[in-house]
């Protein structure tokens, strides 16, 4: 979503970056600087901003999602932080994530604010800081924090998004995938033959089709793109017609 609207009261006149700052947590202390400098800080091998806890007026409930892409748990306050947890680690290229990485501070025309983003997002393309937020929860406020996280983000050569909601067959297709995620042994070796037809290109269903047992191929193809030995395009819903990619170009 364009978080354009909430640009318009910041304090974004000459030198902003070196007024604005940024305080992340280390292991035994709090570190801060300047926006101008935040990108050369080693914000990952942080730990987040604060403590994740539960109130018995707080309407969400934080918990612990494991992504097989970093190999350990990642801590998420809402469904929502545990679902984009979830698709980030069907991403290609993931390395780390961090929850509520940073504290920004930023100039308004109304005085200085602060804001935690929610997640901090390393991939071997770029970084990336995410907030979560269903689109009907937004306010003025959280657009007006939204854009500095952004303008910061620009800042540092890094991207910036607002996760506000989720495409339908995008939800389904990573609920069916994540379903494989329990142990499955391969005693015809299906798992080896799909991921080399894979090299070759084709569709989900063209992949199984072409298995001797296509009712197994298609269990232990849904087991590899959970595991992320496999791509599929979820630019459309998910089905027969996926192309599905070996993204190592081999087996």
């Amino acid at each position: 979503m364009s978080v354009a609207p909430g640009s318009d009261g910041l304090g974004l006149g000459p030198g902003w970056t070196r007024r604005w700052t940024v305080t992340w947590r280390t292991a035994s202390d709090e570190v801060s600087c300047t926006v101008r400098d935040l990108a050369h800080t080693p914000l990952a091998e942080g730990t987040p901003m604060r403590w994740f806890s539960w109130r018995r007026a707080q309407h969400h409930r934080p918990s612990l999602q494991f992504l097989v892409s970093t190999g350990r748990h990642h801590g998420a306050e809402s469904l929502e932080e545990a679902r984009l947890l979830l698709v980030l680690d069907f991403a290609a290229g993931l390395v780390d994530v961090l929850s509520q990485p940073l504290r920004l501070r930023f100039d308004t025309a109304t005085g200085r604010r602060r804001h935690i983003p929610d997640f901090l997002a390393v991939t071997r393309t770029g970084v990336w800081l995410i907030d979560v937020r269903p689109r009907a929860l937004i306010a003025p406020e959280d657009l007006e924090a939204f854009a500095a996280t952004a303008e910061a983000a620009l800042a540092c050569g890094w991207h910036y998004i607002v996760a506000a909601g989720w495409r339908d067959h995008v939800a389904a297709a990573v609920d069916a995938f994540s379903s494989q995620r329990r142990s499955l042994s391969d005693p015809l070796g299906l798992r080896s033959a799909l991921r080399d037809a894979a090299c070759e290109g084709g569709t989900f269903g063209e992949l199984v089709d072409a298995m001797p047992f296509p009712p197994l191929a298609r269990a232990q193809l849904l087991h590899l793109l959970w595991h992320r030995r496999l791509g599929a395009d979820l630019s459309r819903p998910f089905g027969d017609r996926s192309l599905v990619i070996n993204p190592d170009g081999e087996a």
